[in-house]
């Protein structure tokens, strides 16, 4: 399964690196079969599993779906609004992935697992959004301006999903430990 998913990742990749050629709308029809046949094919992979893996082998496959779709869009019609929409498939999928994995753990670190998780997530679609603005001053549809603004927003995202993953690896601890922790975690965030 691992395989399959790196495959695919490279393939996204390189799917997003040469967006620029649009495809015929035949080539579409039959991309967008093949990536209907590897997702039921990822999902028929998943049936005899049982419990999370069953759950994270799903999300796995409608993850890779989703993505290669979005990707698949982006090539077909290509713009800062589909790499964008593409980019934020991927980020969604690896959080729903991440967060099913998650479910193996329990008490505060699996906390930790989802706070992680939703930082992560919370970077990639602000990363996303940075990409698209930086895409449209480029071809002037938003002024310079308008990208330091949604590079602050994206910096101060960032901080404060970080911010509370780290507050969260905090309260594994106790007592002068904990007190300390939260208090570094509160400097190197400023709150």
């Amino acid at each position: 399964m691992k395989k399959t998913l790196i495959s695919m990742a490279i393939a996204a990749t390189c799917a997003l690196g040469f967006s620029a050629q649009a495809m015929t709308r035949a080539e579409y029809s039959a991309e967008k079969d093949r990536i209907g046949a590897d997702y039921k094919a990822a999902k028929a992979k998943c049936d005899p599993m049982s419990g999370n893996a069953k759950d994270v082998c799903k999300a796995e496959a409608e993850g890779m779906e989703k993505v290669a779709k979005a990707d698949l869009e982006a090539r077909y019609k290509p713009s800062a609004s589909h790499d964008r929409k593409a980019r934020e498939a991927k980020a969604d999928a690896d959080y729903k992935v991440a967060k099913e994995k998650c479910d193996d753990q329990s008490g505060n670190a699996k906390d930790v697992c989802v706070k992680d998780a939703k930082a992560a997530h919370t970077a990639a679609k602000a990363d996303a959004k940075v990409a698209k603005t930086a895409a449209d001053v480029r071809s002037g549809d938003a002024s310079p301006a308008k990208m330091a603004d949604v590079r602050k927003d994206a910096a101060e995202d960032k901080r404060d999903a970080e911010y509370k993953a780290a507050k969260e690896r905090c309260d594994a601890m106790s007592g002068d430990g904990k007190d300390v922790c939260v208090k570094d975690v509160q400097a190197k965030y400023g709150k």
